[in-house]
């Protein structure tokens, strides 16, 4: 799959989302399935949670736009959902709505080792991750962090 046909994709998600009151958080194309799949995560920019009917919604001027657009010619399934848990945290925002949840901190130790610590999320400052590891507060500098997930695990 050509890197254009992902950007071009994200590109028409985008524009569309910003004009229904959406945000992206992620696009795939996943080409081994059959029909393909079309998979758009979205998120409100109001900041409430996703529903089932706020997917839906989205669902249908997305798949006009998709279709207006021509960029694909064979079948496929488009896919809306909400990140959900598991969905790793890259912006502010992202930082600033999940304080207090888990979440796992995979990030390079100055050996050159990687390691992952799980904790409850407490801030991400300009220099450092702050986590909340069993009461104990980490500081993980931020240019040795490599993903900051969201987990299931309940974390004391």
């Amino acid at each position: 799959m050509p890197h254009s046909l992902l950007a071009d994709l994200e590109n028409i998600a985008s524009s569309t989302a910003a004009k229904n009151g959406f945000d992206i958080c992620g696009v795939q194309i996943l080409t081994h399935a059959m029909p393909m799949t079309l998979q758009i995560q979205i998120r409100l920019l109001e900041g409430r949670d996703v529903s089932l009917d706020d997917c839906a919604r989205f669902s249908k001027p997305m798949e006009q736009a998709i279709e207006a657009s021509e960029l694909f010619q064979e079948k496929y399934v488009l896919e809306i959902s909400s990140p959900g848990v598991g969905v790793n945290l890259l912006s502010d925002r992202d930082f600033d709505s999940f304080k207090g949840f888990p979440v796992e901190v995979c990030h390079k130790k100055t050996n050159g080792s990687e390691i992952c610590k799980a904790g409850l999320l407490l801030k991400r400052s300009a220099e450092h991750v702050h986590l909340n590891v069993k009461g104990r507060i980490d500081r993980i500098p931020r240019k040795e962090v490599i993903t900051v997930h969201l987990t299931q695990a309940k974390v004391s």
